[in-house]
Formats: structure tokens, sequence, C-alpha cells
């Protein structure tokens, strides 16, 4: 099966190694343009490393970008953390079409931040999907889910790189195996029983101190390690990336009660 790679930074390279390591037919790999004074992306290093043709369109709306595609005459593409928009003409142009990453259990948390909003709200469950994409934001058939807890304690990074990394991982693998064994499903997303949340930002990791203790907690352990929950003491940012609940504290909310080199009470 004649395979397009298309993906970027670390989750993108963990896809074309594991699919290298099973000699799959690999004809082209796609990645974001280089940026001026960056390092050069992962995938691509590893692709030029591997002897690959890679190929960096800086959009993926005109017809050069698409003839790009069809010139590949690949069976699938797999997207392995895709940035860019990419119009349905492009994900139709393989013989089965393009399949799609997305870390959370769609179609609740379509958007840009799907790891961090589960929880900041407090969740204790999310999961990853594969799903063809079309034009909607997220909104495509689902190919395969898998899900895991999000433990009391466990923060941005940890659900990512300790569960949703690997397991998406693994997932893609999976997914690659259904279509050639042509019995990946294509099943519709009930939008009405799904969510949409933007990006979760600076806005959105400030410390609101009117909010009960949890609610804080679930903000901070949802922005670390990005952007960072933060704060300002007299009149100056703070910057919070861990933090513990206690019990029996005397004090007002917002207002410094004690410090010491272990933190801030």
């Amino acid at each position: 099966m004649r395979l397009v790679v298309h993906g970027q930074q670390a989750f993108g390279k963990a896809v074309l190694e594991r699919l290298l390591e099973r000699e799959e037919n690999i004809v082209a790999v796609c990645t974001a343009p280089d940026k001026e004074g960056k390092p050069m992306d992962p995938v691509k290093e590893l692709a030029l490393e591997k002897g690959l043709a890679v190929h960096q369109p800086a959009s993926w709306k005109t017809p050069e970008a698409l003839e790009l595609m069809q010139s590949f005459e690949a069976d699938v593409c797999i997207m392995a953390y895709v940035l860019l928009f990419i119009p349905q003409p492009v994900l139709d142009a393989p013989r089965l079409g393009s399949f799609q990453y997305h870390p959370s259990m769609l179609p609740m948390h379509r958007g840009p931040s799907s790891i961090n909003w589960p929880i900041a709200m407090g969740a204790t469950r999310t999961g990853l999907s594969i799903f063809w994409p079309n034009q909607g934001l997220d909104e495509g058939p689902i190919l395969i889910q898998k899900e895991c807890d999000i433990g009391p304690d466990e923060t941005l990074g940890d659900i990512y790189f300790n569960k949703l990394f690997p397991m998406g991982v693994d997932a893609m693998i999976e997914a690659l195996d259904l279509v050639k064994a042509g019995a990946a499903p294509r099943q519709v997303q009930d939008l009405d029983e799904g969510s949409y949340e933007s990006w979760f930002g600076k806005v959105q990791a400030e410390i609101d101190w009117q909010k009960s203790a949890a609610e804080i907690y679930n903000t901070v352990r949802a922005a670390n390690p990005q952007p960072g929950a933060w704060t300002t003491v007299n009149g100056a940012t703070l910057q919070i990336f861990d933090s513990r609940l206690v019990d029996d504290v005397d004090g007002e909310a917002g207002v410094v009660a004690a410090s010491s080199d272990e933190g801030i009470l």
C-alpha cells in the first residue's frame, strides 16, 4: 500500500518511525514549511535521514498543492499532527482517503485545545479519536477511539506524554491495519451530543481567585506546561506550574497567607 505521511513535531516523527519499522511503502512525507531561525522539524529530519521525499507546501489551497498530492498516487494519507487547513479535494486525492489523529473523544472537545479543556473542567476521562477529516473542524466520521483516565493530580503534560501520545501512535497503526483490511469504520459524529472549545490560552489560564480551590487546581493542571497558569502579585506576573490542595487554611482568597522556599500558600 502506497502511503503519504503528513505531520510534524514529535508526534509526527513517532508515527513515521513506527511506519518505517514496519517497512511500510512511504511514497512521500509532507510537513510544515521551515521557519527561519528555528530547528528543522523532526519529521523532516527523519525523512531526509531515511532518504524519503519531503514536501512542504506553504498552503494546500492551491491547484499546485492538489496536483502534488495527486502525483503521489497514494492509497491513503496518514495525518499525524497537521495544523494547516486541508481542502477536501486534497483529502480525497489518495485512493482510500486520509485519516487524522485528534486527542479527544469526538464529538466532545472539538477544537485546538482538546487536552486542556477536559482537565480544566474537572473531567475524569478523556481519550483520542482517529477520524476521516472533512471541511468541518474535527467533524469527520470516526475510524477508532481509545479512552484513558485523568488522574486527580495529572497535568496536561502527564496526560499527553504518558497517555495520549503513545496511545495515539498505536492507534494510528491500528487504523492503518483496518484500512488495509477493508474494515475501517466511518461512524458519523452526532455533533449535537458534542462540544467545541477554542484555544485554552493566556486568558483562560489566568487564575480567578473567586473560584473554588478545586476549580483553580484544575486550571493549574490544565495549563501545565502550556500556556502556564498565572496571576499577579503586587503588579508583577507570577506563573504557577504546580500546586496542591490543602485543608483548613485561614485567609482570604487571592491573598498570600505564607511563603517559603517550598512555595506560596
